[in-house]
Protein backbone atom coordinates (compact mmCIF):
# COMPACT_ATOMS: atom_id res chain seq x y z
CA UNK A 1 0.00 0.00 0.00
CA UNK A 2 1.11 3.24 -0.89
CA UNK A 3 1.98 5.70 1.96
CA UNK A 4 0.56 8.78 2.39
CA UNK A 5 2.91 11.74 2.24
CA UNK A 6 2.59 13.37 6.02
CA UNK A 7 2.30 17.44 6.30
CA UNK A 8 2.87 19.25 9.37
CA UNK A 9 0.64 22.04 9.71
CA UNK A 10 1.26 24.63 12.42
CA UNK A 11 -1.20 27.30 12.87
CA UNK A 12 -2.91 28.92 15.28
CA UNK A 13 -5.81 29.61 14.15
CA UNK A 14 -7.88 26.46 13.90
CA UNK A 15 -10.33 27.23 10.89
CA UNK A 16 -7.52 28.18 8.94
CA UNK A 17 -6.03 24.48 10.12
CA UNK A 18 -9.03 22.63 9.21
CA UNK A 19 -9.54 23.88 6.03
CA UNK A 20 -6.13 22.76 4.90
CA UNK A 21 -6.00 19.80 6.38
CA UNK A 22 -9.64 19.25 4.71
CA UNK A 23 -8.20 19.67 1.50
CA UNK A 24 -5.12 18.10 1.70
CA UNK A 25 -7.05 14.62 3.05
CA UNK A 26 -8.75 15.08 -0.19
CA UNK A 27 -5.86 15.15 -2.28
CA UNK A 28 -4.30 12.24 -1.10
CA UNK A 29 -1.93 13.63 2.09
CA UNK A 30 -1.42 12.83 5.40
CA UNK A 31 -2.12 15.91 7.57
CA UNK A 32 -1.21 16.84 11.25
CA UNK A 33 -2.27 19.76 13.12
CA UNK A 34 0.08 21.66 15.53
CA UNK A 35 -1.59 24.84 17.52
CA UNK A 36 1.77 26.31 18.66
CA UNK A 37 5.29 25.84 18.69
CA UNK A 38 5.34 23.30 22.19
CA UNK A 39 2.76 21.16 20.11
CA UNK A 40 4.76 21.75 16.98
CA UNK A 41 7.80 20.15 18.35
CA UNK A 42 6.14 17.01 20.18
CA UNK A 43 4.65 15.98 16.38
CA UNK A 44 8.13 15.92 14.93
CA UNK A 45 9.36 14.51 17.38
CA UNK A 46 7.12 11.53 17.44
CA UNK A 47 7.10 11.24 13.53
CA UNK A 48 9.10 13.19 11.01
CA UNK A 49 6.30 14.48 8.35
CA UNK A 50 7.18 14.79 4.82
CA UNK A 51 6.42 18.91 4.32
CA UNK A 52 5.91 21.42 6.93
CA UNK A 53 3.38 23.88 6.84
CA UNK A 54 4.52 26.35 9.08
CA UNK A 55 2.25 29.89 9.90
CA UNK A 56 4.78 32.96 10.96
CA UNK A 57 2.79 34.14 13.96
CA UNK A 58 2.36 31.92 16.44
CA UNK A 59 1.73 32.04 20.29
CA UNK A 60 4.94 31.79 22.00
CA UNK A 61 7.71 30.85 19.88
CA UNK A 62 7.44 31.93 16.15
CA UNK A 63 7.49 30.07 13.07
CA UNK A 64 10.24 32.55 12.14
CA UNK A 65 12.37 31.13 15.22
CA UNK A 66 11.07 27.05 14.45
CA UNK A 67 12.41 27.66 10.92
CA UNK A 68 15.83 28.69 12.13
CA UNK A 69 15.84 25.64 14.42
CA UNK A 70 14.58 22.74 12.57
CA UNK A 71 17.10 23.70 10.02
CA UNK A 72 20.09 23.93 12.53
CA UNK A 73 18.97 20.47 13.33
CA UNK A 74 20.66 17.13 11.75
CA UNK A 75 17.31 15.08 11.92
CA UNK A 76 14.65 17.81 10.56
CA UNK A 77 17.23 20.13 8.29
CA UNK A 78 16.07 18.19 4.91
CA UNK A 79 12.48 18.34 5.85
CA UNK A 80 10.75 20.98 3.40
CA UNK A 81 9.44 23.86 5.28
CA UNK A 82 6.62 26.18 3.62
CA UNK A 83 6.20 29.15 5.31
CA UNK A 84 2.03 30.31 5.76
CA UNK A 85 1.73 34.60 6.32
CA UNK A 86 -0.25 37.71 5.88
CA UNK A 87 3.26 39.17 5.96
CA UNK A 88 3.75 39.87 1.97
CA UNK A 89 6.55 42.48 2.26
CA UNK A 90 9.60 41.61 -0.04
CA UNK A 91 11.99 42.30 2.81
CA UNK A 92 9.57 39.67 5.02
CA UNK A 93 9.46 37.52 2.02
CA UNK A 94 13.57 37.19 2.42
CA UNK A 95 13.58 37.21 6.24
CA UNK A 96 11.76 34.03 5.15
CA UNK A 97 13.73 32.46 3.08
CA UNK A 98 16.81 33.16 5.15
CA UNK A 99 15.51 31.38 8.33
CA UNK A 100 15.31 28.34 5.97
CA UNK A 101 11.83 27.86 4.36
CA UNK A 102 11.94 26.30 1.09
CA UNK A 103 8.91 28.21 -0.03
CA UNK A 104 6.68 31.29 1.04
CA UNK A 105 2.97 31.48 0.64
CA UNK A 106 0.97 34.57 1.39
CA UNK A 107 -2.65 34.79 2.91
CA UNK A 108 -5.35 34.45 1.80
CA UNK A 109 -3.90 31.68 -1.03
CA UNK A 110 -6.05 29.46 -3.12
CA UNK A 111 -6.35 25.66 -2.41
CA UNK A 112 -4.83 24.63 -6.08
CA UNK A 113 -1.95 27.09 -5.11
CA UNK A 114 -1.09 25.33 -1.41
CA UNK A 115 -1.01 21.73 -3.26
CA UNK A 116 0.58 22.96 -6.07
CA UNK A 117 3.53 24.11 -3.91
CA UNK A 118 3.55 21.39 -1.27
CA UNK A 119 4.03 18.90 -4.56
CA UNK A 120 6.82 21.02 -6.05
CA UNK A 121 8.82 21.03 -2.43
CA UNK A 122 7.89 17.43 -2.90
CA UNK A 123 9.41 16.56 -5.94
CA UNK A 124 12.39 19.13 -5.13
CA UNK A 125 13.13 16.85 -1.94
CA UNK A 126 13.91 13.84 -4.23
CA UNK A 127 16.53 15.85 -7.01
CA UNK A 128 16.44 14.23 -10.24
CA UNK A 129 20.15 13.11 -10.22
CA UNK A 130 20.04 9.81 -8.42
CA UNK A 131 23.58 9.14 -8.39
CA UNK A 132 27.43 9.90 -9.43
CA UNK A 133 29.76 12.31 -8.60
CA UNK A 134 31.08 15.77 -10.39
CA UNK A 135 34.56 17.86 -9.50
CA UNK A 136 35.18 21.33 -10.31
CA UNK A 137 38.40 21.53 -8.99
CA UNK A 138 39.07 21.23 -5.11
CA UNK A 139 35.19 20.90 -5.37
CA UNK A 140 33.79 17.45 -5.28
CA UNK A 141 30.06 16.96 -5.13
CA UNK A 142 28.33 13.33 -4.77
CA UNK A 143 24.96 12.75 -5.50
CA UNK A 144 24.50 9.03 -3.82
CA UNK A 145 25.72 10.40 -0.65
CA UNK A 146 24.66 13.75 -0.42
CA UNK A 147 27.98 15.20 0.18
CA UNK A 148 29.56 18.30 -0.83
CA UNK A 149 33.67 18.72 0.24
CA UNK A 150 36.08 21.62 -1.07
CA UNK A 151 39.86 20.98 -0.35
CA UNK A 152 38.71 17.80 0.81
CA UNK A 153 37.02 19.79 3.87
CA UNK A 154 33.47 18.16 4.08
CA UNK A 155 30.80 21.10 3.74
CA UNK A 156 26.94 21.19 5.23
CA UNK A 157 24.14 22.71 3.41
CA UNK A 158 20.62 22.57 2.47
CA UNK A 159 18.53 20.48 0.03
CA UNK A 160 17.94 23.41 -1.90
CA UNK A 161 21.28 24.69 -2.11
CA UNK A 162 22.37 21.33 -3.02
CA UNK A 163 20.50 20.65 -5.91
CA UNK A 164 21.26 24.21 -7.15
CA UNK A 165 24.86 23.49 -6.61
CA UNK A 166 24.91 19.87 -8.25
CA UNK A 167 23.02 21.61 -11.50
CA UNK A 168 25.48 24.22 -11.34
CA UNK A 169 28.29 21.80 -11.67
CA UNK A 170 27.01 19.67 -14.03
CA UNK A 171 26.94 22.97 -16.13
CA UNK A 172 29.80 24.43 -15.21
CA UNK A 173 31.01 27.61 -17.07
CA UNK A 174 27.69 28.19 -18.59
CA UNK A 175 25.50 31.86 -17.64
CA UNK A 176 21.97 30.69 -15.90
CA UNK A 177 19.11 33.45 -16.00
CA UNK A 178 17.14 33.34 -12.87
CA UNK A 179 14.04 32.17 -14.92
CA UNK A 180 16.01 28.57 -15.76
CA UNK A 181 17.42 28.09 -12.37
CA UNK A 182 13.63 28.21 -11.42
CA UNK A 183 12.38 25.70 -14.12
CA UNK A 184 15.58 23.61 -13.74
CA UNK A 185 16.62 23.51 -9.94
CA UNK A 186 12.67 24.47 -8.64
CA UNK A 187 10.73 22.91 -11.81
CA UNK A 188 8.90 24.80 -14.56
CA UNK A 189 5.60 24.08 -11.73
CA UNK A 190 6.37 26.40 -8.88
CA UNK A 191 4.83 29.91 -8.27
CA UNK A 192 7.81 31.85 -6.50
CA UNK A 193 9.97 34.71 -7.14
CA UNK A 194 13.20 35.28 -9.12
CA UNK A 195 14.28 37.10 -6.23
CA UNK A 196 13.96 33.63 -4.58
CA UNK A 197 16.75 32.61 -6.27
CA UNK A 198 19.19 35.00 -5.27
CA UNK A 199 18.80 34.20 -1.91
CA UNK A 200 19.39 30.23 -1.86
CA UNK A 201 22.74 31.51 -4.51
CA UNK A 202 23.49 33.82 -1.49
CA UNK A 203 22.90 30.86 0.97
CA UNK A 204 24.99 28.67 -1.16
CA UNK A 205 27.43 30.83 -1.50
CA UNK A 206 27.89 30.64 2.43
CA UNK A 207 27.61 27.00 2.64
CA UNK A 208 30.54 26.74 0.05
CA UNK A 209 32.73 28.91 2.25
CA UNK A 210 36.26 30.09 0.25
CA UNK A 211 34.74 28.28 -2.57
CA UNK A 212 31.90 30.46 -2.75
CA UNK A 213 33.66 32.51 -4.92
CA UNK A 214 33.42 29.82 -7.97
CA UNK A 215 29.77 31.07 -8.31
CA UNK A 216 30.05 34.46 -10.21
CA UNK A 217 27.10 37.26 -10.21
CA UNK A 218 27.17 37.61 -14.43
CA UNK A 219 25.54 41.38 -13.89
CA UNK A 220 22.54 41.58 -16.45
CA UNK A 221 22.25 38.07 -17.25
CA UNK A 222 22.40 35.54 -14.30
CA UNK A 223 24.75 33.22 -12.39
CA UNK A 224 27.36 30.96 -13.59
CA UNK A 225 30.02 28.01 -11.87
CA UNK A 226 33.63 28.67 -13.00
CA UNK A 227 36.46 26.97 -12.01
CA UNK A 228 38.85 29.85 -13.30
CA UNK A 229 36.62 33.00 -10.76
CA UNK A 230 37.44 36.22 -11.76
CA UNK A 231 38.15 37.01 -8.11
CA UNK A 232 41.18 34.84 -7.91
CA UNK A 233 42.99 36.29 -10.81
CA UNK A 234 45.29 38.69 -10.79
CA UNK A 235 44.33 42.35 -10.83
CA UNK A 236 46.36 42.79 -14.02
CA UNK A 237 44.12 39.40 -15.39
CA UNK A 238 41.00 40.69 -14.14
CA UNK A 239 41.06 44.07 -15.89
CA UNK A 240 41.92 42.35 -19.52
CA UNK A 241 38.85 39.81 -18.55
CA UNK A 242 36.48 42.73 -17.53
CA UNK A 243 37.13 44.82 -20.45
CA UNK A 244 37.21 42.14 -23.03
Amino acid sequence: MRTLPRVLIVEDEAPIAELIAINLRHNGFQPTWAMDSETAQRELDAVLPDVILLDWMLPGESGLSLAKKWRKDARTKSVPILMLTARGDEVDRVAGLDAGADDYIIKPFSTKEMLARIRAVLRRRSPEQAGGSVAIGALLLDASTHRVSYDGQMLKMGPTEFKLLHYFMKNAERVHSRGQLLDKVWGDHVFIEERTVDVHVKRLREALGSAGVLIETVRGAGYRLTAQPLALLPQAAQAAATSS
